[in-house]
C-alpha cells in the first residue's frame, strides 16, 4: 500500500496552502464590507496580483455560515426584482478572524524562523 507515484502533482503545496487560508482571506474581505461571491473572487484575485483565482468560494462560505461566522442575505439589485446574495461577517466571525490572524502570524513567523535558520 502507499502512495502512488505522481500523487503529489495532483495537489500541490500551493493548492493546499490556498485551501488552508481561504477562510481567513474571505473573512478579512468581509470584515471590510458585505460582498457577493463574484465580488469576493475579484477582490482576492486583484489584491493578490492574480495569485488567488478561487473557484471554490461557495464551500468556504457555506462552512463559515455553518460555524456562525458569516451570514447571507439577499438584496434587490434591479427594478425587475432581480436579487443578489451577499455575505457579511458576524460579531462571532470578527472574534474568530482576530484569533486566526494571530495564529497565522505566529505560524508564518515560526516557518520563516525555521527557513532562515536552515540557511546558516
Amino acid at each position: 500500500m502507499g502512495r502512488k507515484p505522481g500523487r503529489e502533482l495532483e495537489h500541490s503545496f500551493e493548492d493546499y496552502f490556498k485551501r488552508a487560508v481561504s477562510p481567513l482571506l474571505t473573512l478579512v474581505l468581509l470584515n471590510e464590507k458585505p460582498m457577493y461571491v463574484y465580488k469576493l473572487s475579484q477582490e482576492l484575485e486583484k489584491r493578490s496580483n492574480s495569485t488567488y483565482k478561487m473557484s471554490f468560494l461557495y464551500p468556504v462560505l457555506y462552512r463559515l455560515q455553518e460555524q456562525g461566522y458569516v451570514e447571507e442575505y439577499s438584496q434587490e439589485i434591479t427594478e425587475s426584482h432581480r436579487t443578489r446574495n451577499y455575505y457579511t461577517i458576524t460579531d462571532e466571525g470578527r472574534k474568530y478572524l482576530e484569533n486566526m490572524v494571530k495564529k497565522y502570524r505566529t505560524l508564518v513567523g515560526a516557518v520563516n524562523t525555521i527557513i532562515n535558520e536552515s540557511k546558516k
